[in-house]
């Protein structure tokens, strides 16, 4: 099956946009979040901001593999969203205040497909297009129910 142009869930959070945007904006702190991002290296030094390189380490099961990314938009309180090299895929937090909080939505978008490489080992390796996506939108849910966990209890990035 075809890969799905975007996978997205979105929660909302009973803390300020400020707090929400501290916990997402920090690749380094991906691993906390996400259940399948092992390690996000930031590359270079100075703050995080467009054209921020990582090297990233993902894990399913007993397999890992590594990716690159790159940030694209970086827009302090409203979002972050950063390429993946290998697949041409766009992960993104988008934020929305709102009267008790923060609205928060989490993408993985695919607006020119999904590269064949991955495709391929996504369908050899991976068990199939429709299941690995299947479980892509459960992380970005379990991913969005950590962050608010964290918002909700004041932990700051950086924290366990």
């Amino acid at each position: 099956m075809a890969n799905r142009d975007e996978i997205s869930a979105t929660i909302d959070i009973q803390a300020p946009p400020e707090r929400v945007w501290e916990l997402v904006s920090d690749p380094a702190q991906m691993p906390r979040w996400s259940p399948q991002c092992r390690k996000m290296i930031v590359r270079g030094k100075g703050p995080v901001g467009v054209g921020t390189t990582t090297i990233n380490i993902n894990r399913r099961g007993p397999l890992f593999w590594p990716t690159r990314s790159k940030v694209k938009e970086f827009v302090p309180g409203r979002r972050f969203a950063f390429k993946i090299a290998e697949n041409g895929t766009i992960w993104s937090y988008d934020l929305e205040p709102t009267a008790t909080g923060t609205r928060l939505t989490e993408s993985r978008h695919a607006p020119h497909g999904v590269s064949a490489v991955s495709n391929f080992l996504t369908r050899t390796v991976l068990g199939g297009t429709d299941n690995f996506e299947v479980e892509l939108e459960a992380g970005i849910r379990q991913t969005l129910e950590r962050i608010k966990a964290a918002a909700e209890s004041g932990d700051r990035a950086g924290k366990v």
